[in-house]
Parts: structure tokens; sequence; C-alpha cells
């Protein structure tokens, strides 16, 4: 061959096979060991994370389970499979049969050359997937070795609850483990016997007397193993799903559980008929003994329960399930911890006096105002005081003690946490994101039923540092967080400047108009908290590079021999993996306790089995507004029919201590869990009088409860068999008309009838299961420290007096003509837009009344936050607005604002005609409002405070003139 130059060259040699031969496998050699050292940096650094928290013991014992059930089921899966195809190969014919057009004979010429490669490589798969499904299981085996009894058995069996929570889901795994590695290993022995000549299919089926035998063995353990499934049916009908109840019911106690029991029998003697066959040279009896047994499990198993079910039970379904359905909704009350719960009629009257509800209002009535899920920007833009920090989107409700009241009260909290996403581009370095903005400081705190002249909140916690009422012994710093960056490395070397942003300088107010970032701007500091890893070392740098796929990790300066890495810094998170046995609420909230900030954080356990418990969806039943939105986690879509909330959890903000705390003092769950792994939760006496008072009951507990309650507030049989007081939960009136996400429940401070005094309770409403109206109205008293905490409350509306609904009051308030006379400047202005709050519900007076706070927002600009200005008010039908609840009271009186009528004022009143018309009341309004949000924007805020108070006034003005 020659080039275009008429060059000879010389022909290309191929490339030797030894280097192809070599080639392949270092490149499969090299990508094993990235995948085997990738795996083992993040077993070692999680090992290394669990000892900086102090739950080293949870660590070891998790992995030393999972290594072992891997070991011991992968070993004995792969043993017995490849055993028995092994016995089957031992015991091949010595002359097998080679015709030609026999599959048998290609398949034994195609596998001869690499028969041990292939039987290495099938154990490993086998030993892989056993042990991969085995490991899984770790809970349900460390259950079945720690659980003890609950005291309560099921009215069937009699048999304590325990075996179905702790034995039965272990003995149910090794049924169906132990018989498919018998149906797995009956395949792979009848294909090697049928390879190697044993079994032959040419002209008949033929076997030879060693593989006679061996199938009859695994076949007679195999229905050994069907026995012990049939048995355990039995009590998966306790724990089963129907489709009017659940749990065992007429048909599953007449018909299927006798069928299980006699399908028990039959299977245990068909497999001595199978093992008397090793000893018989006809397989005749075992053959119609196994026939036997499939047609009795249709028969028996199937046509006798069916037609016991169509023509004796459905005729007289009420009667016959009734004793069962009483079973399952004392069970499911018992399992939700909704027993104790008490449905009291309400009459919910629609008619009061004046003297009557203002009376009630004055001593009972302070709502929260202030809506969790409207308040951030406010939070955001009033208290930012830098552009690298913020607040969550929805903001959480506590209670604290606070000047000017007697009881705590509550307050809207957020913890001002670090924002990487608020640098600016060219700050987006390595450096910065990891080293120099590596956390948060101090929490900002708003009063929940008061609003300030300018409708914006009344602080209670502010600036940095922080200035308030809510007082902190060390610096507030939040190395741990909701927004915590993913990991941050701390520390600096002896005598070495800080780098770590703190302290905004000039001044950390909110009142401060630069707001120029950066390290220039801010004092330094240096994490000196116990969390973190030590990161100083070469090999700790190494395995966290490859962990988080940063080489700068390695390389940088910044780490030194005094750096520690923070990582997995959410609170949810830090909890799951101390205590991975928990269901995490998905409401994490801040609180400052004994002078720290921390999270608190609730835990759940949780079961499937449960004997004639109705079971629910996680994901489903906790599914509402906030969870839609993200801003409250989501829980796992996990079926469940048992739910404690067993454990309340904290995490230090400063160092990521996490601390476990028993809650639930008699659920058998927690103890077992507290067997297994001893010390890691601390007893419910050690909780702290200060962490008590911050404690509240549980969202997604409640909401789970709300679900279960929605049908089992009924206990009579009968009635719930009819199914006509079905109720449901509301959709979100502030999602629109027709929107399907639910109304979430709401903490509020507020009397329940028969309370004299205010408690912190979680509240919601129930509607009929087909119309809008009200049907009941359910809260929980959520004060820890109060003795009734957890006591559940069913306020039921008659059905004979239609209350309106969230939906039916959200449209009156549209359509009521002092709201919109007071709201039509706003709704036609294309600078300003209309925020509906969250609609309460409150139980005063013998009635229902409604609040919703109305928030007004400039659409135009930047830096804009809703502003609290209205207030509307419903009881009975009657509506009221105004500028604060008790102008909202007043005018759904029948009031001037303010007033309060003597039992022998004059139903008339007062003449207060006003001097211009309610247009032109609200004409000034919106001047007003518009000229303070000018005087805003230009920084000018004792204009802005004066054109708010005019805007007030003219407000009032609007309302006076429509009361006339």
């Amino acid at each position: 061959m020659s080039d275009i130059f008429g060059t000879a060259q010389p022909p290309q040699q191929p490339v030797p096979e030894r280097r192809r031969r070599v080639l392949m496998p270092t490149l499969v050699t090299v990508a094993v060991l990235a995948v085997v050292g990738s795996l083992l940096a993040n077993v070692y650094t999680e090992r290394l994370w669990f000892q900086s928290v102090g739950y080293t013991d949870v660590f070891t014992k998790v992995l030393v389970t999972r290594i072992g059930l891997f070991v011991v089921f992968g070993l004995f899966f792969s043993l017995f499979v490849t055993g028995s195809a092994h016995l089957a190969w031992r015991f091949r014919p010595s002359s097998p049969p080679t015709r030609r057009d026999d599959p048998a004979v290609r398949y034994r010429q195609a596998l001869a050359p690499i028969l041990r490669p292939i039987t290495v490589a099938a154990s490993l798969l086998f030993a892989a997937f056993a042990g991969s499904v085995a490991s899984g299981q770790w809970q349900t085996y460390l259950l079945w070795r720690a659980g003890g009894s609950f005291g309560v058995k099921d009215p069937h069996f009699e048999r304590d609850v325990g075996f179905y929570m702790f034995d039965y889901p272990w003995l149910r795994f090794l049924s169906s483990f132990g018989f498919t590695m018998l149906v797995v290993a009956l395949s792979v022995t009848v294909f090697t016997l049928y390879v190697f000549g044993a079994i032959r299919v040419v002209g008949g089926v033929r076997m030879t007397r060693a593989a006679k035998t061996q199938i009859a063995v695994l076949v007679g353990i195999g229905l050994l193993l069907r026995a012990f499934g049939y048995y355990l049916d039995r009590f998966g009908y306790a724990v089963g799903n129907s489709a009017l109840f659940d749990g065992i019911g007429h048909t599953d106690a007449m018909a299927r559980i006798p069928a299980r029991d006699v399908l028990t029998v039959l299977a245990i003697v068909v497999a001595l008929l199978f093992f008397a066959s090793v000893f018989m040279k006809s397989w005749t009896l075992p053959g119609i003994g196994l026939a036997g047994l499939l047609v009795a499990s249709v028969v028996i198993g199937g046509i006798w329960p069916y037609a016991m079910q169509s023509f004796q039970v459905k005729p007289s379904e009420p009667d016959k399930e009734g004793p069962y359905i009483a079973h399952n909704i004392e069970a499911t009350r018992d399992a939700y911890d909704v027993a104790d719960s008490t449905v009291e009629d309400y009459s919910a009257k629609t008619e009061l006096t004046p003297q009557e509800l203002s009376a009630s209002a004055e001593s009972r009535v302070s709502s929260r105002l202030l809506d969790p899920t409207l308040i951030s920007d406010a939070f955001q833009q009033l208290q930012q005081v830098r552009g690298y920090y913020t607040v969550p989107q929805t903001l959480d409700v506590d209670r604290y003690a606070l000047e000017g009241g007697d009881t705590p009260q509550d307050v809207i909290i957020a913890a001002r946490e670090v924002d990487l996403e608020g640098l600016q581009p060219s700050e987006r370095t390595w450096s910065n994101d990891h080293t120099v903005y590596t956390h948060g400081y101090g929490v900002i705190a708003a009063r929940g039923n008061q609003r300030g002249d300018q409708g914006a909140p009344v602080w209670v916690e502010k600036d940095i540092p922080p200035v308030g009422e809510i007082e902190t012994d060390v610096p507030p710093r939040i190395y741990f967080g909701e927004n915590s960056p993913s990991y941050s490395i701390v520390g600096r070397p002896d005598g070495a400047a800080p780098v770590e942003v703190d302290i905004p300088r000039g001044g950390g107010s909110s009142d401060e108009s630069a707001e120029a970032d950066g390290e220039a701007q801010a004092t330094q500091n240096v994490y000196d908290g116990e969390g973190g890893v030590p990161v100083g070392g070469m090999f700790h740098k190494v395995l966290y590079a490859v962990k988080f796929g940063e080489p700068n990790i390695v390389l940088s300066d910044r780490v030194n021999e005094n750096s520690k890495i923070l990582y997995d810094r959410h609170p949810r998170d830090r909890v799951q993996k101390v205590a991975p046995w928990l269901t995490v609420d998905g409401d994490v909230y801040p609180a400052v306790v004994d002078g720290r900030v921390v999270w608190i954080v609730d835990g759940y356990t949780t079961s499937n089995f449960y004997p004639y418990s109705e079971h629910r969806s996680l994901g489903e039943a906790t599914a509402d507004t906030l969870t839609q939105t993200s801003a409250q986690a989501a829980l796992p879509t996990d079926e469940i029919n048992y739910m404690r909330n067993s454990v309340k959890a904290v995490v230090d903000a400063y160092d990521g201590t996490v601390e476990l705390y028993q809650w639930d003092t008699e659920d058998p769950l927690l103890k077992a869990w507290m067997e297994v792994f001893p010390g890691t939760v601390k007893e419910k006496s050690t909780i702290s009088d200060d962490l008590m008072s911050h404690l509240r009951y549980p969202v997604d507990l409640f909401k789970v409860q709300r679900d279960v309650l929605a049908r089992y507030h009924v206990t009579d049989a009968q009635t719930f068999y009819e199914d006509g007081e079905r109720w449901k939960v509301p959709s979100d009136p502030t999602q629109g008309k027709n929107s399907p996400v639910l109304q979430p429940p709401y903490y509020l401070s507020m009397s329940r009838p028969g309370e004299e005094t205010p408690n912190f309770s979680l509240t919601s409403v129930f509607l009929p299961n087909s119309r809008q109206n009200l049907a009941s109205f359910v809260s929980v008293n959520s004060e820890a420290t109060s003795e009734d905490y957890g006591t559940m409350q069913i306020l039921q509306l008659p059905s004979n007096t239609q209350v309106p609904g969230p939906s039916q009051i959200a449209n009156s308030f549209q359509s009521d003509k002092g709201v919109t006379q007071a709201l039509l400047q706003f709704e036609q202005s294309e600078e300003a837009r209309i925020l509906r709050g969250n609609l309460l519900t409150l139980p005063v007076g013998g009635g229902l009344l409604y609040v919703q706070p109305v928030y007004i927002q400039r659409s135009a600009g930047e830096g804009t936050f809703p502003v609290l200005q209205f207030v509307a008010v419903s009881m009975g039908g009657d509506v009221g607005f105004g500028t604060t609840l008790d102008d909202a009271l007043a005018v759904a009186l029948g009031l001037q604002p303010g007033q309060v009528p003597d039992e022998d004022a004059d139903a008339d009143g007062e003449d207060s005609t006003p001097d211009k018309t309610t247009d032109e009341w609200l004409a000034e309004a919106a001047a007003a409002y518009n000229a303070a949000q000018e005087a805003m924007e230009a920084g000018d805020l004792g204009e802005y405070q004066t054109q708010v108070d005019k805007m007030n006034e003219a407000i009032k003005g609007a309302q006076n003139s429509l009361t006339e």
C-alpha cells in the first residue's frame, strides 16, 4: 500500500490478542475498584457522621444486622439452590442420550465448557438477590427479637396483639422466602436433570430413580412450607383489607379461616405422601394427593367462601357483619389513638343577641390573625437584614410568655437561615459557598394576634444581634436548619483570622438602608461547636472528596488541621438517620429552649399489622395545601393501620446535637425499639420545663386522625354500615373554587366549650359527605403542659341547622356588600392585589365564629410584601369587616366599631351619620395607601406612617357609613 505520493506504507499490524485479553480485565478491575471504593467511602463517612452525633451504636447495630441477614440468607439460598443443582448433576446418567434432535443435547454441549463459571456466577447472583431481600427486613427481624405484649387480645383467635405486630411479619417473611427458594431450587433442579439426561421428554416423560427421589423431596418440602403459609393465612385475615371494612368478617370467620385449617392439614398429608414415594416405585398416590389439594384449594378456598358471601351474607349483611364491624371500629379507634375522643352535640346557634356575642367575644376570642403562609414575605423584607439570609415560605406557630399577658401567647416564628441563592453570581465560589457563608443568625418572631399601625407584624424578636423578648444565652447562630448548605467546612488554624460571615456590620437592624453584602460588611466567626466530623487529615479529606465529588476538599487551604465538615444538616434528616425506625413529621419548627435555638421534630412509630384496624395511606391522609405547595414535607405513601407520637426529638441549631425523648410511655413499639437500641431514647421525665412548654400536638398525626374520624366518629355498627354519617374534610377555600386540595388544620389559642382559659389547640372542621354546610368542629388540646393534652373534642352540629361551611363562608365574604365596597378600590387597582388568609373557625357563645385576615400587597415594584389590612368575620350569617378583630366583631353585631351595648341600651344606638359617603371614604383610603407605598419606596418612614394613619381613619369612616 502507498500514500498519495506513492510512498510505500508498512502494513498495519493487528493488535495482539494477548493485549486485548489484558485490556478488558484491566478495565473491569478499575470499574469494580471505583464502585467498591465509592461504596466503602460512603459507609466509612456514615460511620464518622454517626460518631460525631453520638449514635455510633445505632450505625453499628443496623450495619451488623443487615450484613448478618445478607450473609445468612444469601448463603442459605445460594447453597440450597446450587446444592440441589449439584446433586442433580452428580447423579446424572453415566451415558445420557445423544440424539441430535433432542434439545437437551444442544444445551449440554453449550454448557459443558463453561459449567463451572456459570455455576459460580449463578451462585453469586442467587446470594446477592436473596441477601438483599433479607437485608431489607432488618427492622422486622429486630422487632421479632425484641417485641413484647400489647396486653390486648384480638377477638377471634384471642392472641395478643403483639403476635401480629412483632411475630407475624417475620414469620410471613420466612414463609415467603422459603417457598420462593423452593420454587427456584425446583426449577433449577428440573432444568439440570433435563439437560444432563435424567429427565427425558421424547415419547413421554421418563425420569431416573435419582431424579424422582430428588424431585419428590423438594416438592414435599415445598408443600410443608405451603402448609405453613396456609396456617399463617388464618392470621392474615385479621390484618387484611376488604371492601366493607378491614379485619375478619363473617365469611372469613365461617368459611375462609376453616378452609385454611383444612388446607393446612391436606398439604401436610400430601407432603408426607411425596416423602413416602422415595421408598415407592410409583407417584400415583402423591399425584392424586396433589391434585386433590389443588381441587380443595379451589372448592373450599374459593367457591365455598364466594357462595357463602353471595347467598348467606349479602342478603343479611348488616346483621351478619354487625359484630365484626364493631370489632373493626373498636380496633381502629384504639390503633389511631382516638378511642377517647368525645362527640358532643353543639347547638351552633345562628342567632345571638349583641350582648351574648359581645360578652363571649370579649372573654374568649383572641384569634390568631397573622397567616403563617402569607406573612413570610413581610418577615423576609423587614427582617432579612442581608440578601444572604432567608426565612421559609410558610412560618411556624408557637407560644411564648410575653409582656402584657398572664398566659403564653401565640407567636409566628421563623429562623433566619443562610441562603446561598441570595448571593450575587460573582460571589458563588466554592470557598464562599462552603467556607464563608456557613450559617444563619437568630430567630424572627411576631405576635400572632396583633398588627402594627402600618399593618406590619408586631415584633417580639428581631434584628441582628437579636433584640426583643425571647432571650438566648448564647449567640443564636444556625448551622443546622431547613435551608443549610449541603455541606460546610468550618474551623481555622490556630491564630488564623476567621472567615465565616457572622454579624453584619453597620448595624444589623432592619432599619438600615444599606444592603451591601460580603465579608467586608460583616464580622467573622469561627465555629467551635461539638458537632461535625474532623476533616483535617488527608485520609478524611480524600474520603469526603469522593463522597461529595469535590477535589477542592483535598486541594484548598481552607481545609486545615482544625477543620470540621458539617453535612446532613436538615433537622428531619438528622432525626431520621439516628432513629431510622421512626416516621418523622413533615412540619419541623424552631424554638428558643433554655436559651438556645433548637428544632423540634415529632417522631411516629407506625405499623401495618394491627388486627382489625382500618388501613390508611400516610401520604393521602396527610395531603393538604401545605404539602401540595411544598411548604410542609409530604410523608411517604406507606400503608399503616397503627400510629403513635412516641418520640419528641430536639436538634440543636448550633452544633447539630440530636436528643430523642420518650413521649408515649405506653407504646409497645417504642419499648421494643428502646430495647433494640438501649440508651438512644431518653426518659420522658428528663424533658425540661422550658422544652415542655414548646412541645405541641403534631400536625401529621392530627391529619391522620382527622382522616380516620371522618368515618370512625361513628361507634354504632348499624349506623356505620349504613354509612349515612360519613364526613369529609373541606377543600381549602383560599385555593379557589372547586379546588381538590384539602384545608390544613390550624394552630391557635382558644377556649373550647367547657374550658375557662384559652389553650393552644389544633383545629379543623368536617362537612357532610355530600354537602358544603358544616357538620362538626374538631380540636385537640396541644398544650403539652396541660393535663388535658391530647384530649380530642368533636362538636357535632344538629342536622336540622344549616351552618355554612368554609367555602360558603368564603363566598359570603366575597359577595357581602360591605366587604366588596371596602375592597373595591383595591380590586380595581392594577398596583395592588388582595390576599385572603387562612379561614379560622372558633366555637364562640354557643355558635361558630369564622375569622379571616385580608392582606393587601402592592403588585408593582420590588420589595413589596402583604400587609394585614382587614379582618373579616362571620357568625350566623352576619358578616363583619374591619381593620381589627374588634372592629369586625362590632360590625357583625350591628354596632359602631368598638362599642359594647349595655343590657338596657337603645337598639337604635346613637346617631353617627358620617360627613362623607362610603365611596368618598374609600377613595381617600386608596389615595392614602398609594401615598404610603410611595413614601416607603423613597425611604421616608415618617411620611409612610402619616399616610397609613390617614388610610386607617378613612377605612373606619367607610365602615361607620356602612353601619348606618
